[in-house]
């Protein structure tokens, strides 16, 4: 299953635009295995590409449950040390297909 998304929120400090896609396959154990790759764009310019991958769980209720890492690409000054950390990630998608994520630094 292939699944495109757009979201908002702040990148280090700079709000942002996300637009991705991933697509998730169900493992033989039930949970999931996916890979995604998208473009954030800053409200002043800044542009950055990522991958990530991750695994989740499918709720009873029909929601969907992530974690995983991202990789980021980029060039802005203010997003530079994006290139050189893991972001490690929790996704979460409600049975309506709403979505949240939360995104922090592995250091």
């Amino acid at each position: 299953m292939e699944t495109p998304f757009q979201a908002t929120g702040t990148v280090l400090g700079v709000n942002e635009t996300n637009t991705g896609t991933y697509w998730a396959v169900v493992r033989p154990d039930g949970t999931l295995y996916g890979e995604g790759q998208g473009v954030v764009m800053g409200q002043g310019g800044e542009m950055a590409t990522w991958v990530g991958q991750g695994v989740g769980t499918l709720k009873k209720n029909g929601s969907v449950s992530y974690r995983g890492a991202v990789y980021y690409q980029t060039t802005p000054p203010t997003w530079l040390r994006l290139n050189s950390v893991a972001a490690i990630f929790e996704f979460e998608v409600d049975a309506q297909g709403n979505l949240k994520s939360e995104i922090w630094e592995w250091k």
